[in-house]
């Protein structure tokens, strides 16, 4: 099976690079530039959106259900997906480097798989509370195409997938501390929230959350083996590791990239203190290949947790896989095996036949279609074009790839280092943190005004649906904005 990455990045260039870029004042777009796209875009093309957004806020906190959807100035209103596009409610046409925030490769509401959902909705329907058969056809294609992957459980979403996979590996070794990777996002759990976005964060971003949730949970920097083993050492004298968590290309889907030969070191680690490696591929699976990043990094953890394209694009995407020895303490009911302890675990709408029926046959159109090699030539051509770009101006901006996972930094807000020996520092690295996440949101309204939807602002997903045409395209566009920075 082939893979989304053809050239995997060199991280230490790329970590020079965003290191160079943040050591330098913040480089934006001119004022008058973005009041330009405000009221010459926003305001004269978005009206429908803006007031549909108004009286949403009247009901919804923020006016959106989920923070993907927030964007500046204000979220738009989508009411038509196809492809490699989308469209407003005004009849904007834009081009979709979000794809939904990574799940859907084939590109957005496929026909080979929506019209297999719709025949199941005229027969079984959305959910009955009992088992269905794609049930066993997606949990038997997972472990088919993933090699680490003998057991599946398929649940509500990647967080409720993370908590299952931390409360299965503290049973399976009998220890407490959870060790993840500084920066790392691990879902919105209470014990998980623990230095997200910016390694050395700690608890300072995770509000609503006591401290005392997070007394078995610790970070490591990202790139740092020697960082990791120290943490290991010492819980050795307070409890044990029962896992390690890490995203195999790196945090915030690479966005601080591994070396590729560290998953490799992890893995040793974790057999050396005898912690389980839980690899997080909610954005990677199967995205990068269909067997995952680990079987790009030829790396076998422990469990696997699973998200976004497990369920197609459709809702309830969510799971955790791995080998017989440890997924027997996610066992629902009572089937006269083995008798062990049980995980906590629920979910009403987990495995639903519809969701379960859409990844099956998302899975099995992206292996017909070889949809990850297409999405990461897309990928590859969308960055070289970035970088031409970048180069043309001569910017300070990065541009780099994970396959179709693309990373477009020009404010780098989740680059920053944080000294936790100078305390004292770390409110107004944060501080920093959010003003150059303030100007992403002006690059992001540019890129939306020039017909192009982001992540943020700096992450861009392609999909098999980008033809070259598609990619040229978006390249003109970007090259209109970085053209009205002055350096």
């Amino acid at each position: 099976m082939g893979y989304s990455i053809t050239n995997y990045p060199d991280a230490d260039e790329v970590t020079r690079q965003l290191k160079e870029l943040v050591s330098r004042p913040l480089l934006s777009l001119p004022e008058d530039v973005v009041k330009n796209y405000l009221e010459n875009y926003f305001e004269a093309k978005c009206q429908k959106s803006k007031t549909e957004i108004a009286r949403a806020k009247e009901r919804i906190p923020g006016g959106v259900q989920h923070n993907l959807a927030f964007n500046y100035p204000f979220p738009l209103v989508i009411d038509k997906a196809e492809g490699a596009y989308l469209w407003d409610i005004d009849g904007n046409k834009y081009i979709d480097f979000l794809q939904a925030g990574g799940p859907t490769v084939l590109g957005s509401n496929p026909p080979e798989v929506r019209e297999k959902v719709i025949e199941l909705l005229n027969t079984t329907g959305p959910c009955t509370g009992l088992f269905h058969e794609f049930e066993f056809k997606l949990a038997e294609k997972i472990c088919q195409l993933v090699p680490s992957v003998e057991f599946f459980r398929m649940l509500g979403s990647g967080t409720e997938s993370d908590m299952a996979a931390i409360r299965v590996a503290r049973l399976a070794t009998k220890h407490k501390n959870i060790v993840k990777m500084g920066g790392a996002y691990h879902g919105w759990s209470d014990q998980l929230a623990y230095g997200i976005r910016l390694p050395g964060t700690m608890h300072l971003e995770s509000h609503g959350v006591p401290r005392h949730m997070f007394k078995y949970t610790q970070e490591f920097y990202p790139n740092d083996i020697k960082a990791l083993e120290r943490v290991l050492r010492r819980n050795q004298r307070h409890g044990g590791t029962a896992a390690v968590v890490i995203e195999p290309v790196g945090p915030e889907s690479g966005t601080r990239p591994l070396s590729k030969d560290f998953n490799k070191e992890v893995r040793r680690l974790c057999d050396k203190y005898g912690a389980l490696l839980i690899f997080d591929e909610v954005v990677t699976a199967f995205r990068v290949g269909l067997e995952g990043a680990q079987g790009y990094f030829g790396v076998d953890p422990d469990l696997t947790v699973f998200g976004k394209v497990v369920a197609g694009g459709y809702p309830s995407a969510g799971g955790l896989g791995g080998k017989k020895e440890f997924m027997k303490y996610l066992g629902a009911g009572l089937d006269g095996g083995e008798k062990v302890k049980k995980a906590l675990i629920g979910g009403t709408m987990a495995a639903n036949p519809l969701s379960s029926a859409a990844g099956f046959y998302t899975l099995c159109e992206m292996e017909k279609q070889n949809a990850c090699e297409k999405a990461g030539r897309a990928g590859d051509r969308l960055t070289k074009g970035l970088q031409d770009i970048i180069s043309k101006y001569s910017l300070p901006y990065v541009a780099f790839n994970q396959g179709s996972i693309c990373h477009l930094e020009t404010g780098a807000a989740m680059l920053l280092d944080i000294d936790i020996k100078r305390f004292w520092t770390i409110k107004e690295t944060i501080h920093q943190a959010h003003e150059r996440k303030a100007a992403m949101e002006y690059f992001g309204a540019a890129y939306t005004a020039e017909g192009i939807i982001s992540l943020a602002g700096s992450r861009l997903y392609t999909s098999a649906a980008d033809t070259d045409e598609i990619i040229d395209d978006a390249l003109e566009r970007f090259d209109r904005v970085f053209s009205t920075i002055k350096v």
